[in-house]
């Protein structure tokens, strides 16, 4: 059995009043709180956990930084929105963060306020090559799945968007085709071919669901990143959907029968388009999405794949250190995630300003719950 993964997180969020109104400041943060970076538009910004094996200590790495970020906020009387769209608007105007950046300038001309969005990526710890592109494979065949577990964006601009996921509906995948690689040289001249091409306009210029990483792209890679994740604003959840992926990437090392490359009775480019197709309905309808399984693409709800994965990887994984963290999955397919409640109290007659209000009042009482628990308040 191979060893816990090192894991890391990019956390991107929103800031603003209480009352839900989106208030950019990320370049005033990122001057005053080192572990703070920011976006082209001012209206969110990140912050990156380091890389640790421990989910104890992971989820100590999540509340810290943002702590002091509430602090530096609550100062300005701001602080930190749930969800992955600009709610509240507004999504006509750009916000720059750096007038002067060159990047940034290419950003807002080429995508707009298209990329103005608020996700979590997760950054898995692999040192082969062949293990990273395996994993990249297995994880863009179940990418959806994440989706679903994770949608937090149904509303843009004061109103419903008839997604759970708008995020993923709206932001550019770019290069729009993405192979499934078959192994490092075949991404290493897929990329040089997309920069030859002006299709990216650097090795970062890959935004898809998962995505091989590492210090020198395409040659040197140490991890795996999957980005299809809406902002999951509950520490627990996060990495409960992280221990989720993490196992089925041990299950993958430890018996090999996981690679859709190997063992599926499609074609790599067959699956590459049922896993797009997979995510754009998981974006639409997230839990109550049909999908078609990589395997031999047969129609199976997501809300039941994902149960009859996790029943399995329970029972393959007992006294595993992950499987202990994977109990919020469980509460997220019987009550829903943050899109569908949120659709919930809308549909109850409750306002998206009143939602989102309430939902940042949640997050805020969550964060001093768990750093009570865990003593992760560094003052």
């Amino acid at each position: 059995m191979s060893e816990l993964l090192l894991k890391g997180f990019e956390v991107e969020m929103y800031t603003g009043r209480s009352d839900g109104t989106v208030v950019g400041c990320s370049s005033e943060a990122a001057a005053a709180l080192p572990e703070v970076v920011t976006e082209p538009d001012r209206r969110n910004l990140e912050y990156i956990t380091p890389p640790e094996a421990d989910y104890s200590l992971q989820l100590q790495h999540l509340l810290q930084p943002r702590q002091r970020l509430r602090r530096w906020l609550a100062e300005r009387q701001l602080t930190l929105l749930p969800g992955s769209t600009l709610s509240l608007g507004d999504s006509q105007r750009f916000e720059r963060s750096d007038p002067q950046n060159p990047y940034h300038q290419f950003i807002e001309d080429a995508y707009s306020t298209r990329v103005v969005t608020a996700s979590v990526h997760i950054n898995l710890g692999l040192e082969d090559s062949a293990a990273i592109m395996a994993a990249c494979r297995l994880l863009r065949c179940e990418a959806a799945l994440l989706l679903a577990l994770s949608a937090s964006s149904p509303f843009l601009d004061g109103r419903i968007c008839g997604a759970h996921s708008q995020r993923w509906r709206q932001f550019p995948l770019t290069p729009a085709k993405v192979p499934l690689f078959r192994d490092q040289a075949h991404y290493i001249q897929w990329m040089e071919d997309q920069l030859a091409s002006g299709a990216m306009r650097n090795v970062r210029h890959f935004w898809g669901s998962v995505r091989p990483n590492g210090p020198e792209r395409p040659h040197s890679l140490n991890r795996v990143e999957l980005r299809i994740c809406d902002l999951v604003t509950d520490p627990r959840q996060l990495l409960a959907i992280t221990a989720f992926c993490e196992l089925r990437l041990l299950q993958l090392l430890d018996r090999g029968c996981d690679d859709p490359a190997n063992h599926s009775a499609l074609n790599l480019t067959q699956l590459a388009d049922l896993a797009d197709a997979n995510d754009q309905q998981a974006a639409l309808k997230s839990l109550d999405a049909e999908l078609h399984h990589w395997q031999n693409g047969r129609v199976v709800g997501a809300r039941q794949w994902i149960s009859n994965q996790l029943e399995e990887l329970q029972h393959w994984a007992k006294g595993l250190e992950p499987s202990r963290w994977l109990e919020p999955i469980e509460t997220l397919l019987e009550e829903g995630n943050t899109a569908m409640r949120w659709l919930r109290k809308h549909n109850q007659g409750q306002s998206i300003n009143a939602i989102l209000s309430q939902e940042a009042a949640l997050m805020e009482s969550q964060e001093r719950e768990l750093s009570s628990i865990t003593g992760a308040d560094l003052g």
